[in-house]
């Protein structure tokens, strides 16, 4: 029974690392609030790799993980977001950009739940990878505009409901010996992001970014291709009737 329990206990410190996120925002302890998106990340990466290592896999599981995701990934960065960049723009478009967020977030979950997925592939980008760029994303707003931030959210926002493939890592196996020594991992990688915030958090901005982009830029190549088969067509048929015109 324990055992089983396990898993959903990462899942759980996600939500409450999601929440405290929020709470830090507010506070204005923006560093250690994208720091807490990072560190809930790394909790959201380790209890599904945990459960198939104990072979405790369940619908409950996925469901928890899912409503945690909604709160780490989507409310707390966009929460960020919006203390740092949207508070001072119109109130109409800072409250409707910050709610598109969360929700579109949402909907790439549900997606993810009811449809089956390409083998080694995401649909859309992850929620958790587009909450860890918005999060840390935030911590420019000194040095980058809020229409800059706002166009960041709302192409977050699209990448996740998109048809765009991201690589699936959350597929590399766990052996169940390492899940002894994922409490100290996880023990490690919290004190070095508490002792250099803005560092890390910046540092892995720019991993998640790259991420992001990656699947951007496949999706510009897939339309290009698209339009390059259409003007071929065209082009064959404007052949064919000129030959048999």
């Amino acid at each position: 029974m324990i055992q089983k329990s396990i898993p959903s206990l990462f899942t759980i410190g996600n939500l409450m690392l999601g929440m405290f996120g929020i709470m830090m925002a507010f506070d204005g302890k923006l560093s250690m609030a994208a720091i807490m998106v990072i560190i809930a990340m790394l909790l959201d990466g380790l209890d599904g790799r945990v459960a198939r290592a104990l072979k405790c896999e369940s619908e409950f599981g996925k469901e928890l993980d899912s409503l945690s995701d909604v709160v780490s990934f989507g409310v707390a960065p966009a929460l960020i977001m919006y203390t740092t960049s949207l508070q001072d723009v119109n109130t109409a478009l800072g409250w409707t950009v910050t709610a598109i967020f969360p929700v579109f977030g949402a909907l790439r979950l549900a997606r993810f739940n009811v449809r089956p997925g390409i083998p080694g592939y995401f649909v859309g980008l992850p929620i958790p990878a587009a909450g860890g760029v918005l999060a840390t994303l935030a911590l420019f707003h000194k040095d980058v505009s809020a229409p800059f931030m706002i166009i960041a959210t709302l192409l977050l926002s699209y990448l996740m409901v998109s048809t765009v493939k991201y690589p699936n890592f959350k597929k590399v196996g766990l052996p169940k010996k390492a899940v002894i020594g994922a409490p100290v991992v996880i023990v490690v990688a919290v004190a070095v992001a508490v002792m250099f915030p803005e560092q890390i958090s910046k540092l892995i901005f720019v991993l998640l970014a790259l991420y992001a982009l990656y699947g951007f830029k496949q999706n510009i190549d897939r339309l290009t291709a698209r339009r390059r088969k259409r003007r071929r067509r065209r082009g064959d048929d404007k052949v064919y009737h000129s030959k048999n015109g």
